[in-house]
């Protein structure tokens, strides 16, 4: 049996993330019950850091010490990786020491030659293309508060990023519709729409997409790396505020989210996190939840593995 990765959401059936989503919510029950639950210990895990992070270090850290097990927090400052050691090698040592990884860093091309020479499983934490684990986390939290995403609407509002690019592979795979509004020249990589496109429209504007939703999202307009652009997509973005109006253009119980940080008066007015439909600090929180369902699962497919 292959080992198995995670660096797109499609590197699992769509069984497998119901069966993950449907973890994170029994672990997160656990884990608001002070169940000590701690399968893994001695087991560590690496997170590689080239791009900084508060939500993604904290969640895998602490995850990873309430199974029992620790984790090593590795910058690019601190390692031959950002001494120009090659990817292959740095993988083949640094997994031969662990029993997972979780990269955060810029091209996708990166994690994929690292769990190629990997010896244990590899968890793509962001790249410039790919978020799946805020994917896994969104979808948690869509369930909890509103059952099945299957056969909804979806409207990504703003920039055609890396969580765009994540949205859209989940359509496919949970089978739902997304309408996505970005201004010109914003739109995500025409490869993603063509590949999608029975499950993906591009729209001409936000109120379009936001128009019967049942779930809308954005993200900040100007990514990490993007900030000497923040000007000009100010300028760009400027009707692709997520507010109050949009959202009542959608269904009554239709949920927001936004995977954070937020600037507000920016892709979201002022009030926008505190609007009674936002679930923005349960999203936040189920990072922690849906990411340990993924360690675990990973961990025990390379142990099924090797048995």
């Amino acid at each position: 049996m292959a080992l198995r990765h995670f660096l797109t959401l499609r590197d699992l059936s769509t069984l497998e993330l119901n069966q993950i989503v449907q973890r994170g919510i029994e672990l997160k029950r656990k884990q608001h019950n002070n169940e000590v639950f701690q399968p893994f210990a001695g087991k560590v895990m690496g997170m590689i850091f080239e791009k900084s992070s508060t939500r993604t270090r904290v969640s895998f850290e602490a995850g990873m010490s309430q199974f029992g097990g620790s984790a090593i927090f590795l910058s690019s400052r601190d390692t031959q990786l950002g001494r120009g050691e090659p990817i292959e090698d740095s993988a083949r040592v640094i997994s031969s020491m662990l029993d997972i990884v979780m990269i955060r860093t810029f091209g996708h091309d990166i994690v994929e030659r690292f769990a190629s020479y990997s010896k244990v499983p590899v968890i793509n934490a962001l790249t410039d293309d790919h978020h799946p684990c805020q994917l896994l986390a969104d979808i948690q939290t869509y369930v909890e508060h509103r059952g099945s995403i299957e056969g909804k609407t979806v409207a990504w509002i703003g920039d055609g990023n890396n969580m765009c690019n994540s949205y859209i592979e989940a359509a496919h795979m949970w089978d739902f519709k997304l309408k996505i509004a970005s201004p010109k020249g914003y739109e995500p990589k025409q490869q993603f729409l063509s590949e999608f496109a029975h499950c993906v429209e591009l729209v001409g504007s936000a109120e379009d997409a936001a128009v019967n939703a049942d779930l809308i999202v954005t993200d900040v307009w100007a990514s990490m790396g993007q900030e000497e652009e923040q000007k000009i997509r100010e300028k760009a973005f400027a009707d692709y505020q997520v507010n109050e109006r949009l959202m009542d253009l959608a269904h009554t119980d239709c949920l927001f989210m936004h995977c954070l940080p937020a600037h507000r008066g920016e892709e979201i007015s002022e009030n926008m996190l505190d609007h009674k439909n936002a679930v923005v600090w349960d999203e936040a929180e189920n990072r922690l939840h849906a990411q340990k369902a993924l360690v675990e699962f990973l961990i025990n497919e390379n142990l099924k593995k090797d048995a």
